[in-house]
């Protein structure tokens, strides 16, 4: 979407100037009158490097922990709350910022704001640190006049994320390392320790067995076309990465997640929990349904998920409610699917998704403990077919060679 440059008075009278990204300058003057204020000047930016688009360029390469981003929304939201001027928060914020990159996007949003920017819109500006979930609470919460309180959710919802991000990674993260140690040890006996067992036992003129002589057939083979080897997963893991970074490959990806015995099903639990808060909170928060849909579809973490929200919408717009959709769209649970309809048939829908909330949370620790306790079943078992495996490879002709001593 082109960025345009605009310059226009506010509501109390006063020049401002500032950048806005729509289709058309046309759409953009129209954007900035239901902000409040008055165009007199939108001209689309010149295709050169601007100060904002470097900060986001350098934002890119690095990003912000989510620990710092949580700090600081709560020392934004007290600082608010003791009804510190937006410009004194922001200036007490950048001193006391660590994070090079978000001390960066604080004195951006505060320079944004000294020249009539909304906070929703200085926000935006930094999109790479601030989602469009953090954006849409605060554009709520500076609608309603509740920003402190919209700050409040925004602590609740992020640090709920990054529990689960981290429940979630702890229990992957032992199985991984082991994969790992078990592949570097398989190639290591593999290239450094069956060979020179297979030249003992072939100056002495034994017939190898079955697991020896494969053993040897992978050893020729890493010797003979390891450079096509280390080619091939070099290229496959550059091509992957290339692919996974366009939309199809990453709902082909997401999908496939989905799909996975034992992880699918914790991906899934994990991604209604996140939907029943976030759309709680945004409903509770006064964010349109609409809005709150296209703000979900945007943050839930999963392409393929993302994708039936786009369809749950498309059948919104025709006045089908929200309980209707969601029961033809693929992962939502009967549970969720019930519990929408009766907080819509009742008028308390935040009430519902609360509940929604609490169970998936519990669901999803449960499953996180079940699959912790399958891993280590299922680890052992690797380790040992690659330890039976090579004691076979090594220990069968060993065996012959001592008969044949006899």
């Amino acid at each position: 979407m082109p960025n345009y440059t605009y310059q226009a008075i506010n509501e109390q009278g006063a020049i401002i100037n500032g950048d806005i990204e729509a289709e058309s300058a046309d759409k953009a003057a129209v954007i900035l009158a239901e902000r409040g204020y008055i165009p007199s000047k939108v001209k689309e930016k010149s295709t050169g490097f601007s100060s904002e688009q470097l900060l986001r360029i350098s934002q890119k390469i690095s990003h912000v922990k989510i620990s710092d981003l949580i700090i600081f929304t709560k020392q934004f939201r007290a600082l608010f709350k003791a009804g510190v001027p937006i410009i004194r928060a922001f200036q007490v914020l950048e001193a006391q910022t660590q994070d090079r990159t978000l001390k960066k996007a604080i004195s951006s949003m505060s320079q944004s704001i000294k020249q009539g920017s909304t906070l929703t819109a200085a926000l935006e500006k930094n999109g790479t640190i601030f989602s469009p979930l953090y954006c849409s609470m605060i554009n709520a919460g500076e609608m309603s006049g509740s920003v402190p309180e919209a700050l409040e959710r925004l602590i609740y919802i992020i640090e709920h994320e990054a529990k689960i991000k981290s429940d979630v990674k702890s229990a992957l993260l032992y199985p991984i390392i082991v994969t790992i140690a078990l592949v570097i040890a398989f190639f290591v006996l593999l290239i450094f320790v069956v060979p020179k067992f297979v030249a003992m036992f072939s100056r002495v003129g034994l017939d190898l067995p079955l697991p020896t002589r494969i053993a040897l057939t992978l050893y020729g083979f890493l010797s003979s076309y390891w450079y096509l080897l280390i080619g091939g997963v070099i290229a496959l893991i550059v091509g992957l990465k290339i692919y996974l970074k366009t939309e199809q490959g990453q709902y082909i990806r997401d999908t496939i997640v989905l799909r996975l015995p034992i992880l699918g099903p914790l991906f899934v639990k994990a991604a209604m929990s996140r939907f029943a808060s976030i759309f709680g909170i945004l409903q509770s928060s006064g964010v349109p349904v609409m809005t709150a849909m296209k703000v979900l579809s945007g943050v839930i973490g999963n392409k393929a998920i993302s994708g039936e929200f786009d369809r749950v919408r498309d059948q919104m717009k025709e006045g089908r409610g929200i309980a209707v959709p969601l029961s033809s769209a693929k992962y939502f649970p009967p549970m969720v699917v019930d519990m929408v309809a009766i907080g819509e048939e009742t008028g308390n829908i935040e009430e519902m998704l609360k509940q929604v909330t609490i169970h998936y949370d519990d669901e999803v620790g449960y499953a996180v403990k079940q699959l912790s306790d399958l891993i280590g079943p299922v680890l052992v078992v690797g380790l040992a077919a690659v330890v039976l495996f090579f004691a076979l490879a090594i220990f069968l002709p060993m065996w012959d060679l001592t008969k044949l001593a006899h």
